[in-house]
């Protein structure tokens, strides 16, 4: 994966109010999640907020980052939790973000590309890719920025499963029964299978 800076500073107010002025600064509110608990044992995130501007370069993108968040010059390594948006306007409100270490493996989405001419398009057929990104868990290190899936055999009326797929040094947590993509006929192929059949 990519790596990408962060800077951000800590927030000593929270609430609704707080993070209303935060947003009129400019800036989102976000919370760290991570190792540390409290005394009841549930997560305990660190509050702070980042510029929206050094927020686009990894939200509005189709790449997976791991970010070196730089709170007040202290450095803490995280992957994207969560982002919530205004269901009107779209603003970016809110930010959670994962800590994570060299040791102990995430699950995170990891996006698909289709590798290859699939067979049942060259017959006519049209490629439907289902999902975007599928959920691997693995150490950080060792995840790819996407994941390559051969289509050039795939037939029309066929389709690809999670279960179908391996990767070396990934455990892939979609379910396996999840299509991936298929090939859906068209009248196109259609009529040639029939001006096939018909010739024959």
């Amino acid at each position: 994966m990519k790596e990408i800076d962060v800077k951000g500073q800590k927030r000593v107010e929270t609430g609704k109010k707080a993070s209303k002025l935060l947003r009129k600064e400019g800036l989102v509110p976000c919370n760290l999640y991570g190792e540390k608990k409290d005394e009841n044992g549930n997560p305990e995130a660190m509050s702070f907020a980042v510029p929206t501007n050094e927020l686009r370069k990894i939200v509005y993108t189709p790449h997976i980052y791991v970010i070196n968040l730089i709170i007040d010059g202290e450095s803490h390594t995280a992957v994207l939790k969560e982002l919530q948006f205004h269901p009107v306007t779209d603003t970016l409100l809110h930010v959670d973000f994962y800590e994570i270490n060299d040791q102990k493996p995430i699950t995170i989405g990891i996006p698909v590309k289709l590798t290859g001419l699939a067979q049942g398009v060259r017959d006519g057929g049209r490629m439907n890719l289902s999902v975007r990104k599928i959920n691997v868990t693995a150490k950080y290190q060792d995840i790819p920025e996407h994941l390559d899936i051969d289509v050039t055999s795939l037939q029309i009326g066929k389709s690809i499963k999670v279960g179908d797929l391996h990767f070396e040094g990934l455990e892939l947590a979609t379910s396996k029964d999840v299509v991936v993509c298929s090939i859906k006929a068209t009248r196109k192929s259609i009529a040639s299978a029939n001006d096939a059949a018909s010739a024959e």
